[in-house]
Parts: C-alpha cells; sequence; structure tokens
C-alpha cells in the first residue's frame, strides 16, 4: 500500500470520526411567569432537547415552590432549556420568548403578580448577554406597541429545579393546565401585543 494511499485512508477515518461527535449541547434560562407555561410553550420549538421548570435570581437555597410563590425568596419562576444549537440558534429562542410573554409589566406576567412571575433573561455567559440586549434593541424598535419593554437581562444564578409534580405539567394534568392557561388569558393578551407573531415555535 502506498504511502499517499494510506494518508487518504486516515484522512477519511479522521473524518468520520469527527462527524460521528456528538453535538455540543447548550442552555439557555427564561422566566416568563408561570413555569408550566413556558415549559410548553419551549417544548414545541424543534432542536429543544429538554426543559425543566425550576427557580432562579433568588437567595435562598433550595427553595420550594411554597416559599417562592410567597414571594421571600426572591426567585422567578424560570425554565432551562437545553437546545441543540445546530437545530436551533439562541437568537431563534429569544424571539420565540419574546413572542410568548408580555414584556411590558413589571413583577407580574397575566394573572400571576409578585416578583416571582417576572420575566427575565438569565444569560449564562457574555455571548447570551450580548445577544440578549441586541434582541432587545430590535424588539424595541419593531414592536407593535407603545409600552416600553421592561424584561430584565441579568445574569443566571444558581438554577434550581423544581419539585417533579411540576415538571411537564402540562401533560400529566391536561385539563387543569389549560383551564389555568385560559383563565389567566395569557394567550389573548400574547395575540394582543404581538398579533401573528405571537407564540410561533
Amino acid at each position: 500500500m502506498t504511502f499517499r494511499l494510506i494518508a487518504a485512508f486516515a484522512l477519511a477515518f479522521a473524518s468520520a470520526a469527527a462527524s460521528a461527535q456528538p453535538t455540543q449541547m447548550e442552555t439557555a434560562i427564561f422566566a416568563g411567569g408561570c413555569f408550566w407555561c413556558v415549559e410548553s410553550d419551549f417544548d414545541k420549538v424543534a432542536g429543544v432537547v429538554s426543559t425543566t421548570s425550576g427557580y432562579t435570581g433568588g437567595h435562598t437555597q433550595h427553595p420550594t415552590y411554597h416559599e417562592v410563590s410567597a414571594g421571600g425568596t426572591g426567585h422567578a419562576e424560570s425554565v432551562e432549556i437545553v437546545f441543540d444549537p445546530k437545530i436551533v440558534s439562541y437568537q431563534k429562542l429569544l424571539q420565540v420568548y419574546w413572542h410568548s410573554v408580555d414584556p411590558t409589566v413589571k413583577d407580574r406576567q397575566f394573572c400571576d403578580v409578585g416578583t416571582q412571575y417576572r420575566s427575565a433573561i438569565f444569560y449564562l455567559d457574555e455571548r447570551q448577554k450580548r445577544l440578549a440586549e441586541e434582541s432587545r434593541a430590535q424588539i424595541e424598535r419593531s414592536k407593535p406597541f407603545k409600552a416600553p419593554i421592561v424584561t430584565e437581562i441579568v445574569k443566571a444564578g444558581k438554577f434550581w429545579p423544581a419539585e417533579e409534580y411540576h415538571q411537564d405539567y402540562y401533560k400529566k394534568n391536561p385539563l387543569r393546565y389549560h383551564f389555568y392557561r385560559e383563565g389567566c388569558g395569557r394567550d389573548a393578551r400574547v395575540k394582543q401585543l404581538w398579533g401573528s407573531e405571537a407564540g410561533r415555535p
């Protein structure tokens, strides 16, 4: 076997090995009111591998739902999203996020009131911070409503997964989830704000 042929085989093997490497998943964390709804919205997005409801942005260790919902821990109900960047970009997730929330109200989302229901983008690195700030600036220029954007863009702290019964709540309790979402007026308000862009994955 000639040296040239051996080199060609080696190159082909290296190329095949490289293509077989698993994709490095990335993570995003968003808060947009009730985490049941945020989880449901992002589970519809192609390229999202997993979603986990939880709490972040607070000062209490191992917060419980009871503590967070009482408003004393500083946490926001949020969702940790693991995604495949080869299929969906962080920029696309930001777009989905904006069109799924009401970014015009502080410490509230729809019928849920309190800092624990604030809208926030929790960035994990400087790149995410830059992209989030750029997306907010773009939204300010193009938004179809007059009210200012008050959604926070803040550095992510420790993310605490919520209790198991909150995970995939919309699948486990579809009737109760639907009744809550409709009664809270979430989709109606998002449609009022964003029109045809509302809730689009």
